[in-house]
């Protein structure tokens, strides 16, 4: 979480810049997701005010913004640590190492899936699949991604992020 950036001002210019169209939903919450760091719930209703246009046809839930913010792994509805690492559990994944992996990072990190450590330095989640098959076990940390990864490069990988 930011707590220098104003929420409220951080959704209303998400949703002047994408408009307030269904279509919009998704960038608006991706914005709000970059800049706060995460989507609280008070984002969701305050998006809803300004998505909700009765006038323009445009009728909104807060189910349906929770719905679309829970769904996506790229967005988090909870606070995260500083540093969100994403381990792929698909398939490929799995039988190229990925099981092995797994203990490993969890064991790194002292984390199970959806957990942030205490110093708020890293939140790990799990994901179906990264798209990234062909290197797998994958692991993205932030917005860098990892491919054939083995546990004995977890510490150094780690280390860029203290």
């Amino acid at each position: 979480m930011n707590p220098t950036k104003d929420l409220t001002q951080i959704v209303q210019t998400a949703v002047e810049r994408h408009g307030a169209q269904p279509d919009a939903f998704i960038p608006i919450l991706l914005e709000i997701n970059h800049e706060y760091g995460y989507i609280p719930a008070q984002a969701i209703r305050q998006a809803r005010v300004l998505l909700h246009q009765p006038e323009e046809h445009v009728l909104v839930s807060e189910g349906q913004l929770y719905g679309v913010a829970s769904f996506y792994h790229m967005l988090s509805v909870q606070a995260v640590g500083r540093h969100v690492v994403k381990f792929c559990e698909s398939a490929p994944c799995h039988v190229q190492g990925g099981r092995e992996l797994w203990r490993a990072v969890q064991q790194e990190l002292g984390l199970q899936a959806g957990e942030t450590d205490p110093q708020n330095r890293f939140t790990l989640k799990t994901v179906s699949c990264l798209g990234l098959c062909g290197v797998g076990p994958v692991m993205v940390v932030d917005d860098d991604v990892y491919g054939n990864v083995t546990p004995e490069q977890l510490p150094n990988i780690f280390a860029r992020y203290e």
